[in-house]
């Protein structure tokens, strides 16, 4: 049988056609317009994702067996505020996980709610990427449109919407809004009351892997596929990828290198850290995960050799690089603020360090190195819940580059698996459909039979240490630069 995988993106929908055995047949991707009415804003029609969805499957399925196509699933952006009327039509464009409008509604959530309530309901705090921080806006500066509400919705539950007629979200997704006590895997009434709606305009909640519906016999005509096709909740795009890496059940982690940063721990234990500085979500497999988010990784790379260099030849600039954890160069990777573990938008790139005797070399490993020590930041505070870890997968751009792995394996002393395929949400959707419909027991079944392991880079215990000694002087330059931060951003 076949599965169609949907990972809807920020720039594109990448759809991806899974055999059976895991062996990707297919991938195509559409792209659609973002939109910033205002500075700060961010936003895309629903509409058009349904519509390149559509037009994607189709070209996704031209030369396949249209008669064996299974199942279908989702990885998505996460976060996205979709709202519905009576009649299930999007009243507003959609407000997007990078939208930076609700400072406001997420410092009263914060401040005047309380951290320790939201997390009590929760297991998190307010970010203002968040959904609930969205509808408190919404409710404030569009109160006609607000009062118009049926029907709340991530972005990716708005193509299961479509394709299904049902309105339905999963756990991992709905873990991102600030409206779900993920502890328990519901809707928080306590949360819907400070956000002044009422439980039945959230949608039906779903683990990962379950059954939603089928598609309409309208879609099934359309795209020339059986009626009876499953459509599965599927996850948000952390979670998916986390199931497309393998990093499901107990103690598995995940390290991704792509424009942003994230350190995926998926855990059958709940956890929450004190400070609320990592992520703590219900996970695609049934469990409950960790999630250090850092908002610049392998962008930072790519500002300093694109802006600053001036070069495209990556791998010569990383090959000028000899003397591992003797640099005595430091770099904050706070491009773009941080959120995990400092949760500071005040937060900015800082070198430290230089001397007369700096290198280009030098710059070059520090932003690096930067970019690892601050995945070692979420490390430290996973460790502090008591998890241990003694591996992690390591997938996105960055990984392409053995001096970063060697780096990652080093500064967070763990072996690092590379893995075979890349495709991330898009395959860990697919999976999702084929688990739901029974082609396998589990999340864990499949990703034990789909992803595999092609190299496993070994920390070496003399760099290890060096590098030990190098992040007890790194993790004590933000703390100094933060009142700076503050200042500067007055």
């Amino acid at each position: 049988m076949l599965y169609i995988g949907v990972d809807l993106g920020t720039s594109a929908v990448k759809l991806l056609l899974m055999d059976s055995d895991g062996k990707i047949q297919n991938i195509v991707s559409k792209e659609y317009p973002l939109y910033f009415p205002n500075p700060g804003w961010s936003e895309q029609r629903p509409e058009d994702w349904y519509d390149q969805t559509m037009e994607g499957i189709k070209e996704l399925l031209q030369e396949a067996d249209k008669s064996k196509v299974a199942g279908i699933s989702f990885g998505g952006q996460m976060h996205g505020l979709v709202i519905l009327d009576k009649e299930d039509r999007v009243i507003r464009p959609a407000i997007l996980w990078n939208d930076g409008r609700t400072g406001k509604e997420t410092d009263y959530l914060n401040e005047v709610i309380g951290r320790e309530k939201l997390s009590q309901y929760t297991a998190n705090i307010a970010f203002a990427g968040f959904t609930a921080p969205k509808l408190l806006w919404v409710r404030k500066n569009e109160p006609d449109n607000f009062e118009k509400i049926e029907k709340i919705m991530l972005p990716k539950d708005y193509i299961a919407y479509r394709l299904t007629g049902i309105h339905c979200t999963d756990v991992s997704d709905a873990s991102g809004m600030l409206l779900f006590d993920v502890k328990n895997r519901r809707w928080s009434q306590e949360m819907c009351d400070i956000c002044g709606i009422s439980m039945s305009k959230l949608p039906q909640c779903f683990e990962s892997y379950e059954p939603v519906g089928r598609v309409r016999p309208q879609i099934a005509k359309e795209l020339g596929i059986p009626e009876n096709v499953i459509v599965a909740a599927g996850a948000g795009d952390n979670a998916a990828a986390a199931v497309g890496t393998g990093t499901v059940g107990d103690n598995k982690c995940n390290i991704s290198l792509g424009t942003s940063g994230t350190i995926f721990i998926s855990s059958q234990n709940f956890r929450v850290d004190s400070h609320n500085a990592l992520h703590s979500f219900a996970h695609a497999d049934g469990s409950y995960h960790l999630m250090g988010c850092m908002l610049s990784a392998a962008s930072c790379n790519k500002w300093w050799m694109d802006e600053i260099l001036g070069t495209g030849d990556y791998g010569k600039e990383q090959a000028a690089i000899k003397n591992l954890g003797r640099n005595h160069v430091f770099f904050l990777p706070y491009l773009m603020g941080e959120r995990s573990p400092h949760n500071d938008p005040d937060a900015r790139g800082v070198f430290l360090g230089m001397t007369m005797d700096t290198t280009r070399a030098d710059m070059t490993q520090a932003v690096l190195e930067g970019v690892a020590f601050a995945l070692r930041d979420s490390l430290e505070v996973a460790k502090s819940l008591g998890i241990h870890l003694e591996r992690t997968k390591i997938c996105g751009g960055g990984a392409k580059s053995p001096l970063w792995r060697k780096m990652i394996a080093n500064i967070l002393n763990l072996k690092v698996d590379a893995i075979e395929s890349e495709e991330g949400p898009a395959l860990g959707g697919a999976m999702l459909a084929a688990v739901a419909c029974g082609e396998y027991a589990s999340v864990e079944e499949i990703a034990d039979k789909v992803v595999k392991v092609t190299e496993t880079i070994l920390p070496e215990p003399e760099l290890a240490q060096r590098y030990d000694e190098r992040y007890a002087q790194f993790k004590e330059i933000y703390p100094a630069c933060r009142p700076v931060f503050a200042l500067l951003a007055k």
